[in-house]
């Protein structure tokens, strides 16, 4: 259901089975300034993603006969869309490895339509400030190049000097992509948690040193002696290296 049209509210994706909830959730946000698109299956929400625009999606993990946490790492994958989860109240796994995959913050039944609502104008606040943190992106961009490495923002992929690809998490991957974004400025611990998209509870607060260790780990020569990845004590972190944008 597609609540009134309007240029300036925020376009919301709801991705539930359960009708009821599509319906209360599309009419409560409705008539407090978002527009909603409900929808019951992944494959409807692929559909929908092809054809709009959509600022946010609110997405139940326990789909009958889908895998949510499938269907969460491949929008991931695919687009930097906000995303909240819904879970079951005692699927503390589900939620951490939702957040792990990229989601954005998690609702547990059973919830009220205000909270939703809160909580998706929060995500889409802390969205729009990580935003304003940086440069604007430029559409044409296809990869950052550093020190010979290559971070291919299409592909998602990290290549080595002499070639070789590394993995990265979905975390791992955004931090690196805001750093490049912003070389050689010290960003805050609050500014990469928002640019490279890692909010949960404060059970995750201490998560965005865990990426930048496990970063380290993975581009820096000497892990202890960071050459890239440097900690501004007291002020955050700074990317040092020159960085070129490829297009």
């Amino acid at each position: 259901m597609d609540a009134q049209d309007s240029g300036v509210w925020p376009h919301v994706l709801i991705v539930d089975d359960d009708p009821a909830m599509r319906q209360l959730a599309g009419e409560y946000f409705a008539d407090n300034g978002v527009r909603v698109t409900a929808v019951a299956s992944g494959a409807e929400m692929t559909d929908v993603l092809a054809e709009n625009a959509i600022d946010l999606v609110v997405l139940d993990l326990r789909l009958a006969g889908e895998d949510g946490m499938q269907l969460t790492r491949n929008l991931r994958e695919q687009s930097d869309i906000p995303i909240i989860m819904i879970t079951g109240r005692k699927d503390e796994a589900d939620r951490v490895m939702g957040l792990e995959l990229g989601a954005d913050d998690y609702v547990t039944k059973p919830f009220s339509p205000r909270e939703l609502l809160a909580r998706l104008r929060a995500v889409l606040r802390r969205y729009n400030t990580a935003s304003e943190a940086l440069p604007k992106r430029s559409e044409g961009r296809r990869a950052y190049r550093f020190s010979g490495w290559e971070l291919n923002l299409r592909t998602r992929r990290l290549t080595t000097p002499d070639g070789q690809r590394i993995g990265l998490s979905n975390g791992e991957f955004n931090l690196l992509r805001a750093f490049c974004a912003a070389p050689r400025r010290v960003l805050t611990r609050e500014q990469l948690l928002d640019l490279s998209r890692l909010h949960g509870d404060e059970v995750y607060d201490r998560s965005i040193d865990v990426q930048i260790l496990r970063l380290r780990r993975k581009i820096e020569p000497n892990p202890s002696e960071p050459q890239y990845i440097v900690t501004e004590r007291g002020a955050g972190y700074r990317f040092d290296a020159p960085v070129e944008v490829l297009h």
